[in-house]
């Protein structure tokens, strides 16, 4: 890109984020089932179920691209990875990409008055640490690493390694 253009595509998180008004007197999860059909979500539970606990890799990928995600060549889950369950077509897992143990990837989070949507997208070569939570609208660079039990509430570049609550740049020794 050029000095005379300039980039379009937001910065942070929030930014890219779609926004669901309830406008009802409940909090805005009271209304799932107007956000997305309850069918779709029954399917998608019973098969990430399966997935989280089948030890064969080729079976969660599979499995993950029949609902929707982009999951590259090589990705690897750890056992009880879970992917959003109402919105999994907006996961984009690139190639040899690794989602640990009970990591969580989350496109959606449902608030008092609205809830929101966003694309998430793990690049190539980038590790998911065990019990991470990935929010919606994150991109994680490709080769960046994601310390255990960290929330990831912003990008993470490129060959970064994060690591913490909220989740934020580590030496890397």
């Amino acid at each position: 890109m050029g000095p005379e253009q300039s980039c379009t595509v937001p910065k942070r998180r929030h930014e890219r984020l779609s926004r669901h008004a309830t406008g009802d007197s409940q909090n805005s999860l009271w209304n799932w089932p107007d956000a997305k059909s309850p069918v779709v979500v029954a399917r998608n539970y019973a098969a990430i179920v399966l997935a989280r606990h089948s030890p064969s890799l080729r079976v969660k990928n599979w499995l993950y691209r029949r609902l929707g995600m982009t999951v590259g060549d090589g990705v690897s889950w750890g056992l009880e990875a879970t992917p959003d369950v109402f919105w999994p077509e907006l996961i984009t897992i690139e190639d040899h990409a690794i989602v640990g143990y009970d990591a969580t990837i989350l496109c959606h989070e449902f608030l008092q008055n609205e809830y929101r949507t966003g694309e998430v997208t793990i690049g190539e070569h980038a590790m998911i640490g065990a019990g991470a939570i990935v929010l919606p609208g994150v991109r994680v660079g490709a080769g960046a690493s994601v310390a255990a039990n960290s929330l990831v509430t912003e990008d993470v570049p490129a060959g970064e390694t994060v690591a913490g609550v909220p989740a934020a740049p580590i030496a890397d020794d």
